[in-house]
């Protein structure tokens, strides 16, 4: 299932058959929770139980790339096996017509974790998302590329300070203007996805804060590419937002060139910088 951000392996998140039958086409660890995408505030209402912060982001960012977790509102809608036995949840209202079609379908959320095998870079095209786990799909739906292209921000609302569990499309600074300044994850990072070690990783190993390729590497530029083999330039004009549109697709065709590893060059870490450095620090296995 396509959204704005990346596409989705898709499943009834009330199902635990279904949710399960999605962790083994993933290869996902079980205590890694998944996010529940809704239509709207409404059907977020009847999963999560939401604080006026909660609303205000729904209000200002939703449909759109912001995950919000909260306490669960009560059991039926999000399994326990898709909260990965936590009392919270995740909860998103994805900005994408086919998304939205097929959430108002059925008429509760759909669990809908990134359509790759765990581990891996997320597919931002359909044709990448069905090589990774089409196999296991009884549907494939064919929305065309990502808009965005990065995965939704996580913020934990759980208690008096607003958390960043995970960074993404929408930046901190435009929640912060929201809810004012954001803490950081502490013990509430296991509550949100995409926080393992490595993640979103290439088969090649990957080297960051790269000025130059050595021999043998593949090479993401940003801004000013140098001249070499096997150079994919994420923004040839610096622009951070195309940075991030491209950034899965091009660390999948430096990685389908078979290189010694993939150099990156250095991006700043800024705005939507400080998502797009999360995942390629993740990519090589830098943080947990």
């Amino acid at each position: 299932m396509p959204t704005e951000t990346v596409y989705g392996l898709s499943a009834d998140a009330a199902n635990p058959v279904a949710v399960a039958r999605l962790f083994e086409a993933k290869g996902r660890p079980r205590f890694n929770p998944l996010i529940a995408h809704v239509s709207g505030l409404a059907m977020a209402e009847h999963t999560a139980r939401l604080d006026e912060r909660a609303r205000k982001l729904a209000k200002r960012f939703w449909p759109g790339p912001l995950t919000l977790v909260a306490p669960l509102a009560g059991p039926g809608l999000v399994c326990d096996l898709a909260r990965a036995g936590l009392e919270t949840v995740a909860v998103r209202a994805p900005d994408h017509p086919i998304a939205q079609a097929v959430i108002r379908r059925l008429g509760r959320p759909i669990a809908a974790p990134s359509a790759n095998r765990s581990g891996r870079p997320s597919p931002t095209t359909f044709a990448d998302a069905m090589a990774e786990t089409g196999a296991a799909a009884a549907l494939g739906l064919d929305g065309g590329a990502c808009r965005i292209g990065l995965e939704s921000t996580v913020v934990g609302l759980l208690d008096a300070k607003a958390r960043l569990l995970r960074p993404g499309a929408v930046t901190r600074g435009e929640i912060e203007a929201v809810v004012g300044p954001l803490a950081a994850a502490g013990s509430d990072a296991a509550r949100s996805p995409g926080r393992l070690a490595r993640h979103y990783a290439p088969d090649a190993p990957v080297r960051l804060e790269a000025p130059a390729p050595r021999p043998g590497e593949a090479y993401l530029a940003f801004g000013l590419a140098p001249d070499a083999p096997l150079v994919f330039n994420l923004s040839g004009r610096g622009d951070l937002r195309e940075a991030a549109a491209n950034l899965f697709a091009l660390l999948r065709a430096a990685d389908a060139a078979r290189p010694s590893a993939i150099a990156v060059a250095p991006i700043p870490d800024e705005g939507l910088g400080e998502a797009i450095n999360d995942r390629l620090r993740r990519a090589a296995g830098y943080i947990g």
